[in-house]
């Protein structure tokens, strides 16, 4: 299948073959062949977005984001005095760097970063706090590694939802995520276009999330 995408790609555009790839952008690129495992993982990238926001000495956490987080845009600063103190704050250098490392091989902080991404035009510190579990989160977890093993190519699929979450508009959050080989290849964190009436219906948006992203990666992978 590589070779085959390889020659599909080096017909239709001009490329050189640099061989096996070991490190892409901040990603590393483990391999075990014995037991048919590959890896991904950001492990030095992260350590450089800790020392960034000098979070590199902070206390490991267990979880991302604390249970029933509660953060609205009636935190945010409301006088002059309030919004020119957070102008210091890192927030959308942070946000950018924690999406870098979500998109890439981290699934698990996929929500949270949703989350505080929705203030970054006007945070306050109990937003920033959120920022900073995260920090505080990846740290602990630093050696992950999203690992895909050398199973058949079976495309899997989940969806859900919450209900009402958004404290602003009371919209749901709809995730998903797919996998193939037993890793994770793609996932979503998303809140709801709509504001759904009961649990169910915020399941149904969710699903057809879902169903549209299966559609695209079935037909990407039945692609000559």
């Amino acid at each position: 299948m590589i070779v085959a995408t390889k020659e599909w790609l080096s017909s239709n555009f001009e490329m050189k073959d640099m061989g096996e790839a070991d490190y892409i952008l901040g990603v590393k690129i483990f391999r075990d062949r014995l037991k048919k495992i590959l890896g991904l993982s950001q492990q030095t990238y992260i350590k450089k977005v800790l020392e960034r926001f000098e979070m590199s000495d902070c206390k490991p956490i267990d979880t991302p984001i604390s249970k029933n987080e509660s953060l609205s845009k009636n935190m945010c600063p409301k006088t002059q005095d309030e919004q020119e103190k957070m102008a210091r704050v890192p927030y959308a250098n942070a946000i950018g760097s924690l999406m870098y490392v979500m998109m890439c091989t981290r699934p698990d902080i996929c929500y949270a970063v949703g989350l505080v991404s929705r203030f970054q035009s006007n945070p306050e510190l109990a937003h920033w706090k959120a920022v900073k579990r995260i920090l505080r989160y990846l740290k602990g977890t630093i050696d992950y590694v999203l690992c895909y093993q050398g199973s058949d190519l079976r495309l899997i699929g989940y969806s859900d939802a919450d209900w009402g979450s958004d404290l602003d508009e009371r919209k749901s959050t709809s995730g998903y995520a797919f996998f193939l080989n037993n890793g994770a290849i793609i996932w979503s964190s998303k809140k709801q276009p709509c504001i759904a009436l009961s649990t169910m219906e915020a399941k149904y948006v969710a699903c057809s999330a879902a169903i549209q992203e299966a559609v695209w990666l079935r037909r990407f992978f039945q692609h000559p």
